[in-house]
């Protein structure tokens, strides 16, 4: 999650309907704090997309689609990308589950295999899996990926030499809420991770420790404006939101380039960061 990226898919907002009346209708039941703002969500989003480009990351676009809710926005969670091939996942988010054919559909396009894909009664999404290395993936057990989705995770990987361990989620806000293990952990590079320490788990918390991995706390003033929720880029340069300005000084200090755009309406808005705007489909 942390090598030089090099190749990452977007859904800009008008391609996930946002400038549709009858899609963004629906934003409250969505999880969205306010009816979508479609020209700024899409200036915000394009200023991310140039920050992708000037890193040397070549910028895939998924096409626009019928099925497609605000959510889809948010293209990270729909599919994992892998050395053997994209994992479809099976959203815990009913109203998202499109999002993973999708994916599928336009990775062939691209040329990249399908390993799998994951199905009922699994729920899974891929804010809630953090590579800690190459060969260890750590999901995230909660509401929006359960036990069912790791087990099957464990069948498509495990003979691949990947070892598949599980990380209890708080209850945070409840199930409607929008809590994945990446709102809580974002690998900067291979031995640093930016944490919401209090939110993970003791077991998550003790197995970092014994990787050890340097962990950098974020100003917890800085939560609910999704602080830590950053997107690696490789060599030490990462994306973030400019709104979280104390946290993001802290990356600073600790010797990290922090590239940053406005989040207020394309990231906080719907509760999903640099990385959740983004499928990284190729790392150096």
């Amino acid at each position: 999650m942390t090598g030089e990226l090099l190749r990452v898919m977007v859904c800009p907002p008008s391609n996930a309907g946002w400038s549709v009346t009858e899609t963004a209708v629906a934003w409250r039941e969505l999880g969205f704090q306010h009816a979508p703002h479609f020209s700024e969500a899409t200036r915000q989003h394009e200023i991310l997309c140039r920050l992708l480009a000037d890193s040397g990351a070549a910028v895939d676009i998924l096409p626009p689609s019928p099925s497609l809710t605000l959510d889809a926005v948010y293209a990270h969670d729909a599919s994992l990308a892998t050395d053997f091939g994209l994992l479809l996942m099976n959203p815990g988010k009913k109203s998202r589950a499109p999002e993973a054919q999708a994916h599928g559909e336009f990775g062939s396009q691209l040329g990249i295999p399908k390993l799998g894909e994951i199905h009922a009664p699994g729920t899974s999404e891929s804010g809630d899996i953090v590579w800690l290395d190459s060969r260890t993936l750590l999901v995230g057990d909660g509401y929006r990926t359960n036990q069912a989705a790791i087990t099957q995770m464990r069948a498509f990987l495990a003979s691949r030499n990947v070892e598949v361990l599980s990380a209890p989620l708080p209850y945070g806000d409840g199930p409607s809420a929008c809590l994945h293990l990446m709102s809580l952990m974002s690998m900067l590079d291979e031995q640093t991770i930016l944490v919401d320490l209090p939110w993970l788990s003791v077991e998550t918390v003790e197995l970092l420790k014994a990787r050890k991995f340097h962990m950098i706390e974020i100003d917890y003033s800085e939560r609910d404006t999704l602080a830590c929720n950053v997107l690696a880029l490789g060599n030490k340069h990462v994306i973030a939101i400019e709104e979280n300005v104390k946290t993001n000084q802290r990356m600073r200090d600790a010797g990290f380039d922090v590239g940053t755009f406005p989040g207020s309406e394309i990231c906080i808005n719907g509760a999903g960061g640099p990385t959740c705007l983004t499928r990284p489909l190729l790392r150096g």
